[in-house]
């Protein structure tokens, strides 16, 4: 039985743009979960599990040109017992991008063609401002919607206050607090109702044991995904789902789930870094000197907004400490496009 590809995001645009692949009788699919070699795939004759085509792999100058996760792919019919081929990776419109893990010099691609990304944290122990902007720095370059999500508020005796914290962290962003355990709808669903949108792509992103599992089940309405619990030695939790999952919600909403990612590493971020930051950008601007290092310099107007505390210390050493790790990744990338370079593992 044929299967609708609009539930899946399926639109005139992607039809055009897949019109030279299905003059070559290629399918059109959505790939909704990767698992080692295998990319599980949506297409209008149901779900299948398919392999990247060897010449696509071989082409790849990187990890994120190939398929990931949200993408829309043009599948290759085989016969037999084969898997179908994925042979091309159609133009993303969005995709949340960040350095691999490690010390080698390449991009991974944790959700592609994504609406709206759910930036999340718990206001348990684990509440973490810096981390927050790390992932906020991502998600303005990835082309979706930034939304901020502060879960658990059942375990915060005052979450007003985290709350007006993490939406000074870049104006004009939504910020919401919730409880996905809360027995009231009205409580944990009614903030979330503007987002879940049907035809529309929702990523959840956060650290192990923010709650992502628990908010997926609930939208479900079904435990489709194991929750973990908290460790009470330090109030954090710890992963329970492995592989990033594309869902669909009963209202026909998508929702992308993602493993926890405590560490996060930037990937070609300047802009999101200085949108983040533009306190910051917008005090330097009335530093005596151009060049100020907002150190020790005469007149520097950000050390004058830590005097008068209207700026954290801990949120410049966060500054200082992102614009480091870009200039480092420059250089690595300098680095491996020198002559006489084999690939680059550092």
């Amino acid at each position: 039985m044929a299967h609708s590809l609009a539930l899946w995001g399926w639109t005139p645009l992607l039809e055009e743009q897949f019109a030279p692949f299905a003059e070559k009788g290629h399918l059109p699919g959505r790939v909704t979960l990767e698992y080692n070699q295998f990319l599980r795939v949506q297409t209008r004759e149901g779900e299948v599990l398919a392999e990247v085509a060897g010449r696509l792999r071989y082409r790849a100058e990187s990890r994120a040109e190939l398929p990931a996760v949200g993408d829309w792919v043009a599948l290759r019919p085989t016969h037999g017992p084969e898997p179908p081929r994925i042979v091309a990776i159609l133009p993303r419109r969005s995709q949340f991008v960040r350095k691999v893990k490690g010390q080698r010099t390449d991009q991974q691609v944790i959700a592609a063609n994504v609406d709206t990304v759910f930036l999340m944290t718990s206001l348990n122990l684990d509440f973490n401002l810096r981390r927050l902007e790390r992932y906020l720095a991502i998600a303005l370059e990835s082309g979706a919607r930034p939304v901020l999500l502060l879960t658990k508020a059942d375990l915060s005796p005052d979450p007003a206050g985290p709350l007006a914290e993490a939406s000074r962290l870049a104006a004009n962003l939504p910020c919401h607090s919730i409880s996905a355990l809360a027995d009231d709808p009205m409580a944990w669903r009614t903030p979330l109702e503007p987002y879940l949108i049907p035809g529309q792509t929702i990523a959840l992103i956060g650290s192990s044991g923010v709650g992502k599992s628990t908010l997926l089940n609930r939208l479900l309405g079904e435990d489709r995904q194991r929750v973990a619990t908290i460790r009470e030695v330090d109030d954090r939790g710890h992963h329970t789902t492995r592989h990033r999952e594309l869902v669909l919600l009963p209202n026909q909403t998508l929702v992308l789930d993602t493993p926890g990612m405590r560490e996060i590493q930037l990937w070609d971020l300047e802009d999101g870094v200085e949108t983040v930051f533009d306190d910051i950008d917008h005090l330097a601007q009335g530093c005596r000197f151009r060049d100020c290092s907002h150190e020790r310099e005469p007149g520097c107007a950000v050390q004058a907004a830590i005097t008068a505390q209207s700026l954290s210390p801990a949120r410049l050493d966060s500054y200082r400490k992102l614009q480091l790790e870009l200039a480092a990744l420059a250089r690595r990338k300098r680095d491996r496009k020198r002559p006489g370079r084999g690939p680059s593992t550092v």
